[in-house]
């Protein structure tokens, strides 16, 4: 009401639209409602939310652990709270063919732009681990299908990220990727690529819109934006890099406080209130209040 002018479908509109501009795509990761607030007020194309960070957030470590309403109803939450297209990580579609089904119906109810889907097994890990194990190319196909079908926005962006870089090759990463476009996927998502050379191999071999995973600590170089719109890359996500730069912040300041007793060394570090409040808008809830509450119960 406040928070947001855009509906879900203006959003999704706005996104399939950006895509077919040619020009490459920013998505930061954002592990919380106000974090994807100041991703767009930090001028972002999109936001991202992580499988990895939902995870990370409730204690857990990104091995499929998470179902499918925590994800949906964390994806809603963070979507809702800007303007900006949203897209959301569901590692495997949480079961088969039906199951993905009903999470693209999920999605589009609480007002996602889109999301990936991976081709791991279950339980599935981080996509730059080692020891990856896949499902057959014709599962993974069964699934997309269905989740297409299941869409009643055209708009909305089904993603199908392929992990057989490592343990099958690119090779066979590029025959997925084309078995998966052939099934309904609107954009690739190739994950853990190890050379720009590769990144450029996937552009030459695939027609859909590309989808870049510039991770921390990965398996992949860190391309800049300069490189990946050279490349022809559509879009570059960076899941993890807003939760890491929170926890490390939060890691030091906590060793401060402990070993110092008290907070003072600290607080030139932190937002001030007057920060905060102008980064959720309090401003705009005041006047609201103030437009509904401008009468006189003695009239």
């Amino acid at each position: 009401m406040i928070l947001t002018g855009k509906t879900a479908a203006e959003k999704r509109a706005a996104f399939r639209s950006a895509l077919s501009n040619g020009e490459l795509l920013r998505f930061p990761g954002a592990f919380a409602p106000l974090v994807a607030m100041l991703v767009e007020q930090s001028g972002f194309d999109g936001v991202y939310v992580s499988g990895a960070g939902i995870s990370a957030e409730a204690g857990l470590p990104d091995i499929g652990l998470t179902n499918q309403e925590e994800v949906v109803g964390r994806a809603h939450n963070i979507a809702k709270a800007s303007d900006l297209p949203t897209i959301v990580d569901i590692d495997t579609g949480f079961g088969e063919p039906m199951n993905a089904a009903r999470t693209i119906i999920r999605l589009e109810e609480m007002g996602l732009a889109g999301c990936h889907m991976e081709d791991q097994i279950n339980p599935k890990r981080c996509g730059h681990l080692d020891n990856k194990a896949l499902v057959e190319t014709p599962e993974m196909c069964r699934k997309l299908r269905a989740a297409a079908e299941a869409k009643r926005d055209p708009n909305f962006i089904l993603i199908a990220r392929t992990d057989a870089r490592a343990p099958e090759g690119l090779e066979s990463a590029i025959e997925r990727a084309k078995a998966y476009a052939d099934s309904g996927a609107d954009m690739i998502f190739p994950e853990a690529l190890e050379t720009e050379a590769e990144f450029e191999a996937f552009r030459s071999a695939i027609d859909l819109p590309l989808l870049a995973n510039m991770t921390e600590f990965g398996k992949s170089p860190l391309l800049d934006t300069g490189q990946l719109a050279a490349l022809g890359f559509n879009l570059v996500i960076y899941p993890m890099t807003t939760m890491r730069l929170a926890l490390k912040a939060i890691n030091d300041g906590l060793a401060i406080l402990k070993e110092d007793g008290t907070q003072a060394a600290l607080v030139e570090h932190m937002w001030t209130r007057s920060r905060l409040y102008e980064a959720l808008g309090y401003a705009k809830y005041n006047q609201f209040d103030q437009d509904i509450y401008n009468f006189d119960l003695d009239r």
